[in-house]
């Protein structure tokens, strides 16, 4: 991932982050061995942070891995809340459900194992946070079935769209992936169900508040 902020500010961003548990730290280690990719401590806070900020009880993750960002959520929603977990790999289904069990948020969360964008058509109800952080050729596609999926004053969040620095690059004709998030952003900042912000934190961390 190329740097998104200049290196020695990511690096001071970074020495700040407080501690994490053992729980969470055990995650990190595995992502960075196995090549996994999570959304990171610092994004993860900025994600935890507007849940409670929105008092979140109803969320729904669009890709969610080993379940680094389920955890972060899990813990922002209390233990009144629902996380909906969901990864295409039953291997990493599993992997995520012993992580929250021993971070004792197992309770919060339910893990759907499949497409997520399936996956969200097929669960019932509104939600208060969408956190989209599938395949980046469906961001358009989720961008369309989440935004009428959130309840008025929620938030739709999107991982990686800065792309490692080439969304504000011109995209070449075969760089699809890249075209796609372009799109996507012009797309979330024009949408008039939105207001958008882009936060240029690690990959680009896009927050879109629903405002009808």
């Amino acid at each position: 991932m190329a740097a998104i902020v200049e290196a020695k500010t990511a690096k001071y961003l970074d020495a700040l982050l407080p501690r994490r548990d053992a729980v969470v730290r055990e995650m990190e280690r595995y992502a960075a061995q196995h090549h996994v990719p999570i959304v990171g401590a610092a994004c993860s806070r900025v994600i935890y942070q507007l849940a409670r900020a929105i008092g979140a009880r109803r969320v729904f993750e669009m890709g969610s891995a080993i379940g680094y960002s389920t955890l972060w959520l899990a813990r922002a929603v209390g233990p009144r809340g629902v996380v909906y977990y969901t990864d295409s790999d039953p291997a990493n289904a599993e992997r995520a459900r012993n992580y929250l069990r021993r971070a004792g948020v197992l309770s919060r969360v339910r893990i759907l194992v499949g497409d997520a964008l399936e996956l969200l058509k097929s669960t019932d109800g509104k939600f208060d946070l969408i956190f989209n952080d599938v395949d980046k050729i469906q961001y358009p596609a989720a961008s369309r079935l989440a935004v009428p999926r959130l309840r008025v004053g929620g938030l739709f969040i999107s991982d990686n769209v800065l792309w490692s620095g080439w969304a504000a690059r011109p995209a070449s004709k075969d760089d699809v992936e890249t075209q796609v998030i372009q799109k996507f952003n012009r797309m979330i900042y024009r949408s008039p169900k939105l207001f958008t912000t882009i936060i240029p934190l690690r990959d680009g961390l896009a927050v879109c508040t629903k405002e009808q």
